[in-house]
Parts: C-alpha cells; sequence; structure tokens
C-alpha cells in the first residue's frame, strides 16, 4: 500500500478556506448545526475557488503516489532481477480520501447531483455504480483501509447499504488517538524499531521523529474499526494484509 496526501498544498488549501467558509456561510445566512460544517452555495464564488484549489491538491497527492508506485517497482526490478511487469505490479486500486466529489445520491426520494465532502472517510461505492471500474463493478468499488506500520490493513468492497445509509462511505483508516506532537513524548523511535523487529517487521525513515509520529499505539484499533463497518454493512471485508516492511517519507 502506498500513501501520498497532498502535504504542504493540501494543509494551506485547507487553513485557506476554512476562514473563507466561516465568513461564507455567515454572509449567505446558512443555519449549521456545527460550525465545522462551514460552507457556501455551490454557485458562489468562494466554493468554485475552493474547489479549484482542492483539485490542485488532489492533483498533487495523486502524481505523487504515481511516481511512488513507479520507485517500488525500479526497487523490485533491481533486486530481484524481472520487470516490474513479470512480478505482477500494477495498482490494484487508487483512491482519494478527504475530498470533494459530485455525485448522485438519492436524497429524500429523489435523485440530486450532490457535493459529498468526505472528512475522515472514504467512498464504499456499491455494485453497479458507473464510477466504479468496469473490473469491479459488479462486486463493488474497493475500499483500502490503512492499518498502522505495525498492524494490519484491509481491503474491502462497497455496498448497496452504504449507498442508502452513508452516500457510499466508509471509514478511511483507524484514526488517531494521539496528536503528532503528544506520541513523539509518549514514544521514542527506538522503543517503536524493537517492537516492529519482534513482530517481524523492517522500517526505515527519513528522519527519526516520523517514527516517534506513527507510533502504532497513536492509532485506534483498525480491526475493531473494519468490523464495525463490516457488521453494520456500509463495506464488506475482503482482505487482510500484513506489513513485512514498512518505509516513513
Amino acid at each position: 500500500m502506498i500513501h501520498s496526501g497532498s502535504r504542504g498544498c493540501g494543509h494551506q488549501v485547507c487553513s485557506d478556506y476554512l476562514r473563507i467558509m466561516d465568513k461564507a456561510y455567515k454572509e449567505n445566512q446558512i443555519d449549521l448545526p456545527d460550525r465545522q460544517l462551514a460552507c457556501a452555495p455551490i454557485d458562489s464564488t468562494e466554493a468554485q475557488n475552493y474547489l479549484k484549489a482542492m483539485f490542485a491538491a488532489a492533483n498533487y497527492a495523486w502524481a505523487n503516489r504515481q511516481m511512488m508506485t513507479h520507485w517500488v517497482r525500479e526497487s523490485f526490478e533491481e533486486v530481484l532481477g524481472k520487470s516490474a511487469e513479470d512480478m505482477n505490479m500494477g495498482v490494484v486500486y487508487d483512491v482519494a480520501h478527504n475530498i470533494a466529489k459530485k455525485e448522485t445520491h438519492s436524497y429524500k426520494g429523489v435523485e440530486s447531483d450532490l457535493i459529498v465532502h468526505r472528512k475522515g472517510a472514504t467512498r464504499a461505492f456499491g455494485p453497479g455504480r458507473e464510477e466504479v471500474p468496469e473490473k469491479y463493478r459488479k462486486i463493488g468499488q474497493p475500499v483500502l483501509i490503512p492499518g498502522t506500520m505495525g498492524t494490519s490493513s484491509y481491503v474491502l468492497r462497497g455496498t448497496e447499504i452504504a449507498m442508502e445509509e452513508t452516500f457510499g462511505s466508509t471509514a478511511h483508516g483507524a484514526g488517531r488517538v494521539l496528536s503528532r506532537t503528544q506520541a513523539k513524548k509518549d514514544f521514542t523511535p527506538e522503543k517503536i524499531e524493537d517492537y516492529l523487529d519482534e513482530k517481524g517487521i523492517k522500517i526505515k525513515a527519513t528522519t527519526r521523529n516520523v517514527i516517534a509520529e506513527e507510533a502504532p499505539e497513536a492509532y485506534k484499533d483498525v480491526d475493531t474499526v473494519v468490523k464495525i463497518s463490516d457488521a453494520v454493512g456500509i463495506a464488506r471485508l475482503v482482505a487482510k494484509v500484513t506489513p513485512l516492511a514498512v518505509t516513513k517519507g
């Protein structure tokens, strides 16, 4: 599994437009149950500018994943002396989370075009949706729920229940229980390396701080998260994958 967000670009977009949207929803007299749902009418200047900025951040992340994938393939080819094609190193699925997308959903009994903005969530479209690649369309969209560098990650598939209950969404990961700052206070890189070594997991990171920030204990129990998604039917379990090696940039 390869992950890259939009890094500083996405952080800047979020910071800038939180302030803009906080002002916009008040000027448009939008009644919100929670200020964190700050928004603007889709045809407004604020909303259109935000979408363009978000698209730029999403493209950054997508391009970065493509390059990381390319370099991983090159590394395997160099070490094993085989081509990536011969080793079947194709991409199973690439998906974004923390992103807004225009989608058609049944809302209050009416098919409507909506902007679905998933935060801490990922798409889990059920069978038959044309947005799902033809290869997977009969069974539903592949759903990737990553764990930590010391736990398993999961592959699931989207369901019709998700389309009815959650606008075709499920969790995108375990979620943090400790901030990066707190994790660095509570865990040392050496302790984490010893823990991973006992489980037979190799790790390589660009800095020591990154290892502490991503301590497995800084996250919720991904096994429980996945079991709940499967039990309520918003994503069905397909495969459990266990880490052999981890790289952190």
